[in-house]
């Protein structure tokens, strides 16, 4: 998923996002440790997915606390 992608979803939507993906990467670790996991790159992938859908709620999170100062 890309930035873009992420940006065009709500807030709740990321959260939902996040909270899937984080459900989704302990199974493909579960799958990893049983040595049934056919694409272990997706680990990674899900990873960085993950961290880029945090990235871009804080920064609406910092955007909101800046856009209140003024």
């Amino acid at each position: 998923m890309t930035a873009q992608e992420i940006r065009k979803l709500s807030n709740e939507e990321i959260l939902e996002k996040i909270k899937s993906s984080k459900s989704e990467l302990l199974d493909l670790r579960m799958q990893n440790a049983r040595g049934a996991l056919e694409k272990p790159v997706k680990i990674n992938t899900l990873k960085k997915d993950i961290a880029r859908m945090m990235t871009i709620l804080k920064e609406r999170e910092n955007e909101s606390l800046v856009g209140g100062n003024k």
